[in-house]
């Protein structure tokens, strides 16, 4: 009932805000990400990095505000699959996949929630998906596809094929915590309960990374560290609340569709910023993924 209620109201435009914002704050930690892991920083160390720095830069901010509090019992589900799902696997999987697999295809791979949240959202919450928002989810994954150019990937390469299933193992933690997130009812409001997230995920990347990495870095130059502070520090947790919010708020539909800009956004500042060139696969991937969520967001305008 909650939410064919959200479906019939229309969609929050405080939702579409934290939306924009989203998508600017983490679409712009990827640019920062590549140029710390090409000047030698460990993947998972970075990772490691991330979730600390944004837990402490969470966790002043609440204390600020005078909210931060201990998590109910109601809270552990939300608290257990953000932590877990959503940052801290998704956090392993996403930057030990560049291993494998060029930064570029982590950034567009590592977001493509609405392949696992369209059919979770039906099967599992069984919301309502008008034809226009499946139309939507078709736009949104065929920029992907063009973007992400599986033909030339090479199919035959173990290293390759690891590194991708790794990249779908991060969209999925994220869809499935999607999912929990707007399937439960917590006491504590996701901002109050994102220390606590960012500290389980933290206390969890920590073992693996000392035995996966146990000689790597978090940067070899202070450039690298000036990475790792925006990301981990305004970057990361402010765009992870505002997703957060945007996912309790919109429908399923809209929010993942509306987190396909996230990558390509990414694309285009790498391109800016990186001086990697601008190709006819980003500029048409990024055109049908923006279409996207013009149709998604669409319905609720009109009412």
């Amino acid at each position: 009932m909650r939410t064919h209620r959200a479906e019939a109201s229309g969609i929050s435009r405080a939702g579409l805000v934290q939306l924009g914002l989203s998508v600017l704050l983490l679409s712009s930690a990827w640019p920062a990400a590549k140029y710390a892991l090409k000047l030698g920083t460990t993947p998972l160390w970075f990772a490691e990095g991330r979730a600390a720095l944004s837990f402490l830069s969470v966790t002043l901010l609440v204390m600020l505000r005078g909210q931060l509090r201990w998590p109910h019992r109601a809270d552990l589900p939300v608290l257990f699959s953000v932590g877990t799902l959503q940052l801290a696997a998704f956090f392993a999987f996403a930057h030990a996949a560049v291993a494998w697999v060029p930064a570029g295809r982590t950034a567009i791979l590592a977001n493509t929630t609405a392949i696992f949240v369209v059919p979770l959202s039906l099967l599992v919450l069984h919301e309502r998906i008008s034809a226009l928002r499946w139309l939507a989810a078709g736009l949104g994954m065929a920029g992907v596809v063009v973007i992400m150019g599986p033909w030339a990937i090479n199919w035959t390469d173990r290293n390759v094929l690891i590194g991708h299933g790794f990249l779908l193992a991060a969209g999925l933690s994220w869809s499935v915590a999607i999912i929990m997130v707007r399937g439960t009812r917590p006491r504590l409001t996701m901002f109050e309960l994102l220390p606590w997230c960012f500290l389980l995920a933290s206390m969890l990347l920590l073992p693996l990374t000392l035995w996966v990495a146990p000689h790597g870095t978090l940067g070899p130059r202070p450039s690298a560290w000036v990475a790792l502070a925006y990301i981990g520090l305004l970057a990361g947790p402010v765009g992870t609340w505002c997703v957060l919010e945007a996912s309790a708020t919109l429908p399923t539909v809209v929010s993942s569709i509306g987190f396909l800009a996230t990558p390509a956004a990414g694309l285009i500042l790498s391109n800016i910023f990186l001086g990697e060139p601008f190709t006819a696969d980003l500029l048409l991937g990024s055109a049908l993924i923006l279409g996207g969520v013009g149709f998604a967001a669409w319905p609720g305008r009109r009412r």
